[in-house]
């Protein structure tokens, strides 16, 4: 786990994620009665929440996945995208759910969302756990978003720093003097 030290605050207790993927799975179920549904969740951050989130999810589905670089070893988004893994499923004339962790400057979300597209779905919408509004330098639909946070750098819940700290079930704020010591911003 994690040493108490290095926790600044627990920012969402396990328990609350837990009852919004119930309340996000249960809409997400009903918006796509009768369809068969492609969730693709976005490596390696998304996979807990796509874990959970598929269990509540009561319409056919299939779960692919996209591994998209953009981060690096670094706390910041570089805006470079780079595909490292890419879908095994053909999604032409599909109804296709995006499943992210966090949106956070939403450059990588943008140029995924434009790069899905051009593959001619029949529906293409976005489910993110944590949605970071105050960074967003360019605006992306979400349409189901789990909770808005602020400005501070999280982990947990599949979200990492040097990959560690996926397996925390819950969401927190790491300690500035952990990241930045490392050379991080």
């Amino acid at each position: 786990m994690i040493e108490q030290e290095k926790i600044e605050e627990i920012l969402i207790p396990e328990n609350q994620i837990q009852k919004k993927i119930e309340e996000l799975g249960n809409q997400i179920s009903r918006d796509y009665q009768g369809k068969q549904l492609i969730c693709i969740g976005v490596l390696r951050g998304a996979v807990i929440f796509l874990a959970d989130l598929a269990r509540y999810i009561k319409v056919p589905m299939i779960i692919d996945f996209m591994d998209i670089s953009s981060y690096g070893a670094s706390t910041e988004s570089s805006g470079v995208v780079r595909i490292v893994k890419d879908l095994d499923e053909n999604i032409e004339k599909k109804d296709v759910l995006i499943v992210e962790d966090i949106v956070d400057t939403g450059l990588t979300l943008d140029y995924l969302i434009r790069m899905l597209k051009s593959r001619n779905p029949a529906s293409l919408r976005v489910c993110t756990l944590l949605n970071k509004k105050d960074r967003r330098q360019i605006n992306v639909p979400i349409d189901y978003c789990g909770f808005d946070i602020p400005d501070k750098f999280v982990v947990g819940y599949g979200l990492d720093f040097n990959g560690l700290y996926r397996n925390i079930p819950y969401i927190l704020v790491l300690k500035p003097m952990y990241y930045q010591e490392n050379g991080q911003n």
